[in-house]
């Protein structure tokens, strides 16, 4: 199964199970990959969270029943998984600006939030670098701390500014950014501040050593000021390379930044040819 139709599979288990207790794990399942990738594919090709996706489109199926039925709000609502009417009550009028009482009366305006169509179309040719690299089993250290799904976008930045702010940068300089999601909970995932852990040296108090296994990897290379430079990288791996890529496909739980020693650049990692990388693991098809 290729990445289009996995993601296409997703989608629809999601739309079907709507009124169902919808966990990421098994949503990824559909797409044969794991929930951390699943996660971060789905949000950069679609623009918001699997999470996000899931409540409105809960919403607007509430507020389809609550125009067309007698059905009580309380039912409504815990039909779509909220199990107090006060906690629905809010979802539905940040999302429809109106109250489910007021949205029964004649003329009332709700919104729709329509379910995603997962296609590939064909544009223009896109020179995408990458290598492939085997790479036995490497050791880093640094600092660590858990993040839920929805909020890491938000939630890391913050993580490396109390890394510099901290003074714990002196000790790791974050030549690289680690996530890591080794029980597949689809919840949380843990994000590592790192460097290659050099052996003959401590490890300090507050600081952590993590292995990376064996691997192979896919490496794309990143040119230009952050975070643009990744996150534009980040989304043509995901809507050019992997639904192209005929030879491989993601392996494990793990995604790696490594990132140049901003000193070596005029404009520190603002620069217009600031070089970071993106790693990926990855597997022969079958």
């Amino acid at each position: 199964m290729n990445w289009v139709e996995g993601m296409s599979n997703a989608v629809r288990y999601i739309e079907e199970n709507l009124t169902e207790d919808l966990t990421v794990e098994n949503i990824a399942k559909q797409a044969f990959v794991s929930s951390f990738y699943f996660q971060k594919g789905f949000s950069m090709l679609c623009g918001f969270t699997v999470g996000e996706y899931i409540r409105l489109r809960r919403l607007t199926l509430a507020g389809s029943e609550l125009l067309a039925t007698n059905e009580k709000i309380i039912d409504i609502a815990l039909k779509y998984g909220y199990d107090s009417p006060d906690s629905f009550t809010k979802a539905f009028t940040r999302f429809h600006r109106i109250t489910p009482s007021a949205a029964r009366k004649d003329g009332a305006m709700i919104k729709s939030f329509a379910p995603l169509k997962i296609k590939f179309t064909l544009e223009g040719g896109f020179i995408m670098d990458y290598k492939i690299v085997e790479k036995e089993n490497f050791t880093v250290m640094g600092v660590s701390k858990q993040f839920r799904y929805d909020t890491a976008a938000k939630e890391i930045p913050k993580f490396w500014d109390e890394h510099y702010q901290t003074g714990k940068n002196k000790t790791v300089a974050g030549m690289y950014g680690i996530s890591i999601d080794e029980d597949n909970s689809g919840e949380v995932f843990e994000y590592l501040i790192a460097d290659d852990y050099l052996p003959w040296n401590e490890v300090p108090s507050g600081f952590i050593c993590r292995t990376i296994p064996k691997h192979t990897w896919a490496v794309f290379p990143c040119k230009g000021a952050m975070p643009n430079s990744l996150q534009e990288v980040h989304k043509k791996i995901f809507s050019e390379w992997l639904p192209n890529c005929k030879d491989y496909e993601i392996a494990e739980r793990y995604n790696i930044e490594l990132y140049s020693s901003k000193d070596d650049y005029p404009n520190g990692v603002q620069d217009e040819n600031y070089h970071s990388e993106i790693w990926i693991p990855v597997k022969k098809k079958a």
